[in-house]
């Protein structure tokens, strides 16, 4: 049994903390739905097992001495790898500083506060880790089927990767408090996490478009232009590759520098942990000014009033722009390759449009989710001198509004090229919208904005259906606006989901 205030006291207490916290994101609270995690996961594994196969068939029976182009691909899938755990990181570590309530009761403990924070810095390195080894772990377990167990030294980098993109994301996370302070820190690391998850991936879709006039990752990867420009084998770039086919000097060596690397951020950051937290709280604590509009307020009519408190809070919520950030950066590469089919043809906008209604899709339903079920005063709403009906109305027009904005550039470009295909894909937008927002109202429970992260989990049945018909819609729009009748089966499809969602949901 540890005592109080030792290490092991420390780490057991925040791995409680983490384990609950998982849990109730998976669960939404309710512990009756483990089993069905459980069953949903080991499906996931499944599934993903199937997938894996015939990404990484061809490389299983790389040696302990791979050629140039096996090094260049394997090092640029771990540098994706890097990029996704980093931003992970960055958004755990903003988190920890915005989020936790616990800092005046530690700060005024007898326990050292400087030993809690280099615990809680190790528990989200682990945290990020065990995730991404949860992702990796099907393509690694079939390259060990089919090449060898040497391949289950990769588990070991996957790890070692982790422990660089945490001591990364501390060091920039710590660099911009110093630099920008508290109050700007929260929006700018969120930025700074949803560019750093996006660049990589992004960065190679914008090269394979402009070379290859794809969006595939893995041939630009491979090609020959990158391999003839990439350093030689002998390089120590590709320690980490080698270290995953099981070289040992090479798997030692990776290990060995990310855990010092790691073990130099804690040393060097954990003191300064505590007074970044601690200048973030009093932020997070800070009472909004009076806004200065409030005559213009209330002189405007009760639906506008509703869709601009909608709007003010859309743009205030602390978490919203990394949450919806990064699927507005994927729209970087469509837009690029719309950019280099420009007077070659539609084929880039037929390419383009199926990509914006799915994002639509997705970004509405999350914005759905916030105006809707995320209200933090129903009652406040309830009672004024509004009916239900304009009410609801008004946060439609709040979300549809906020989608307009996003997307409205993108479907103008189109039109300079194709007034057709711009047609398509703003009616496909705006029913790939219309559809995510009726799926959140049909299946809405009260929560608040901040569990906006396990929305997903509320309820699986208007999860899938919002994926579901977000796909059926950019279906329907790739086959419109490639001058298809199937265009109306897949419509129709997308129709049905929606009648079903309704018919399932606790509100019919």
């Amino acid at each position: 049994m540890s005592h109080p205030g030792t290490l092991a006291w420390f780490a057991r207490h925040e791995s409680r903390l983490a384990w609950r916290d998982w849990v109730s994101m998976m669960t939404a609270g309710r512990r009756r739905r483990m089993m069905t995690v459980v069953i949903a996961l080991i499906a996931f594994a499944a599934f993903m097992h199937l997938i894996a196969y015939p990404i990484v068939k061809n490389y299983a029976a790389v040696g302990h001495a791979p050629e140039k182009t096996a090094l260049v691909v394997m090092t640029g899938m771990l540098a994706l790898s890097w990029s996704l755990m980093a931003s992970q990181a960055m958004e755990s570590v903003t988190r920890a500083f915005y989020s936790r309530s616990d800092l005046d009761l530690i700060l005024s403990s007898p326990a050292s506060a400087q030993r809690l924070f280099a615990v809680r810095i190790v528990t989200m390195t682990l945290a990020t880790a065990l995730m991404s080894l949860l992702l990796a772990s099907p393509f690694i377990n079939v390259l060990a089927a089919l090449g060898g167990l040497r391949w289950l030294a990769a588990y070991a980098v996957v790890l070692a990767v982790s422990l660089t993109a945490m001591a990364f994301a501390l060091a920039l996370t710590i660099a911009l408090f110093m630099t920008l302070g508290p109050k700007r820190t929260r929006l700018a690391a969120q930025v700074m996490a949803a560019v750093i998850g996006a660049a990589c991936v992004i960065g190679l879709q914008l090269a394979a478009i402009d070379s290859l006039g794809s969006l595939s990752r893995t041939e630009i990867l491979g090609s020959s232009a990158l391999v003839a420009i990439a350093p030689e084998p002998g390089s120590l770039l590709y320690w980490p590759a080698r270290a995953a086919t099981g070289d040992l000097t090479a798997l030692v060596g990776v290990v060995a520098f990310s855990v010092l690397l790691l073990a130099a951020a804690i040393a060097l950051f954990a003191p300064r942990f505590g007074d970044c937290a601690l200048a973030a709280g009093g932020v997070s604590r800070t009472t909004a000014r009076r806004p200065t509009t409030s005559n213009r307020f209330r002189r405007s009519t009760p639906r506008r009033a509703l869709r601009m408190k909608e709007w003010l809070l859309l743009r205030r919520d602390p978490w919203l722009v990394s949450q919806s950030l990064m699927q507005i950066l994927y729209l970087v590469p469509p837009a690029f390759l719309l950019w280099r089919g420009w007077g070659e043809g539609s084929g880039a906008v037929v390419v383009m449009v199926p990509v914006l209604v799915m994002a639509a899709g997705q970004l509405a339903g999350g914005l759905a989710w916030l105006a809707i079920s995320g209200e933090d005063a129903p009652e406040l709403v309830a009672t004024a001198p509004v009916s239900a009906h304009a009410i609801l109305r008004a946060k439609v027009e709040a979300v549809l509004g906020a989608i307009g904005l996003v997307f409205l550039p993108f479907v103008a470009a189109i039109a300079l090229l194709s007034p057709w295909h711009a047609a398509v894909a703003a009616l496909a937008i705006l029913a790939a919208s219309a559809a995510a927002i009726a799926i959140q109202h049909f299946f809405r429970t009260q929560a608040k904005r901040s569990h906006f992260r396990r929305r997903q989990t509320s309820s699986r049945a208007a999860t899938f259906a919002e994926a579901f018909s977000s796909i059926a819609w950019a279906g329907t729009a790739a086959l419109a606006a490639a001058g298809t009748w199937f265009a109306v089966v897949t419509g129709a499809f997308a129709v049905a989901i929606l009648l079903i969602a309704r018919l399932i949901s606790p509100k019919a």
